[in-house]
């Protein structure tokens, strides 16, 4: 499976596909009215920005309690119950007069069990498709993810222009109603990856059998920081260009689209493994030209071309499927979500934290200096993490290769 023509061939992902779209677009648009009310209310940017952004922390507590439930439960239970709670959430957030605690409480809420179960999705793409196929789809996802998020935060701003925020809040719980139907109707029942019940002790146990396998633990530390440093990059984007901002978040989205694409669609697997280290450079080292205080039109080119080095996670996403136990893929690919969304949230708290006593600039490229940094001292740990290639079989397999477990 080589094409996007291919891959949407096959039903239950092209469901899977649209389901994510609708749950994407509810998210940035229910988001922004959101931000909206809060600044409207409050007058605080630190309670809008954690309004906006700060549900991924709760992906911390979701690691360390019912992670475990992305394999305890079958893919669609788990997959329809967080849609469900995402639209009673959005339904709640619709109530006037609701206060802002309750809304920061359903925030939290929903978050935390989609921490729990977002894993299901993940590990979902390698079992409806053919062997080999999960870079593909994990690429059109992230592609998906991209343009949603442009659409709904465009659509979103549009909205609030004729609409109030409650009556954004019903087109965001629409669209989870889309989600949800697509999620329980569009998808075929599977039985859980394990017989074992969900549970804080086993979500643990996994864990720590994770992170002391020396290949496991390498692939986490890779995706996860580096690149939230230049996530931290990104955070400062509006104190850099103000009004203009926007340009470059545009630009840093292109470029993450092109990188998905380029990487998903057109690189062999051997061609994938090959290039995950100049990825990996060129994810930071653009961002070192700061330095110089760059015009608007050289950091909208700085952000694209970086951005296209985000792709690398994808075969290191491959790698970790590979390493790890069939009935525990969806708990492996929660952890990298959740561990990827955390790490970015507390970069760009320490973005800020350095823009307040550096120059804007200079913070962008201190923070690509880290990267870069980051990426030559965890490089040498991903020397024994690549898979030889197999022919997998239709059940519960990996996707390229065999499998070396914690």
């Amino acid at each position: 499976m080589r094409t996007y023509s291919e891959l949407f061939t096959v039903a239950e992902f092209r469901n899977l596909f649209l389901a994510n779209c609708a749950g994407i677009a509810a998210h940035t648009t229910s988001a922004l009215a959101l931000g909206s009310l809060t600044y409207a209310t409050t007058g605080s940017a630190l309670l809008t920005a954690l309004s906006m952004f700060g549900a991924p922390l709760a992906g911390v507590l979701g690691s360390l309690t019912l992670l475990s439930a992305a394999d305890s439960l079958p893919p669609r239970r788990a997959l329809s119950l967080a849609a469900l709670v995402a639209l009673v959430g959005g339904a709640l957030q619709a109530v006037p007069g609701l206060p802002l605690w309750a809304r920061f409480a359903v925030i939290l809420i929903v978050a935390y069990v989609g921490s729990i179960t977002g894993g299901a999705r993940w590990a979902l793409i390698n079992d409806i498709l053919p062997a080999g196929g999960y870079v593909l789809g994990r690429s059109a996802m992230n592609v998906s993810v991209g343009v949603m998020q442009i659409a709904g935060f465009g659509a979103g701003g549009l909205l609030l222009v004729w609409l109030d925020p409650y009556q954004v809040f019903g087109v965001a719980v629409a669209l989870r109603a889309v989600a949800l139907a697509v999620t329980r109707f569009g998808l075929r029942e599977r039985a859980a990856r394990s017989a074992a019940t969900a549970s804080t002790r086993r979500t643990l146990r996994i864990n720590r059998q994770l992170w002391r396998e020396p290949g496991c633990r390498s692939l986490y530390l890779n995706l996860w920081l580096p690149s939230g440093l230049v996530v931290g990059c990104e955070a400062l984007f509006l104190p850099y260009a103000g009004e203009r901002a926007g340009f470059l978040f545009a630009a840093g989205a292109l470029g993450m689209l092109t990188g998905d694409v380029l990487v998903g669609r057109f690189l062999s697997p051997a061609a994938r493994d090959r290039w995950v280290l100049p990825l990996r450079l060129l994810l930071p080292v653009p961002y070192l030209v700061f330095l110089v205080g760059p015009g608007l039109p050289l950091a909208m080119l700085v952000a694209l071309v970086a951005s296209v080095g985000f792709a690398a996670s994808l075969p290191l996403q491959e790698r970790l499927i590979a390493r790890a136990p069939a009935e525990a893929h969806g708990q492996v690919l929660g952890l990298h979500h959740n561990g990827m969304m955390t790490g970015q949230a507390v970069c760009a708290a320490l973005a800020g934290l350095l823009a307040d006593v550096l120059a804007t600039h200079w913070a962008v490229a201190l923070l690509a200096g880290l990267s870069l940094t980051t990426t030559a001292l965890l490089t040498p740990g991903l020397a024994g993490t690549r898979p030889a290639p197999v022919t997998g079989s239709a059940g519960n397999r990996t996707a390229v290769a065999g499998r070396r477990g914690p």
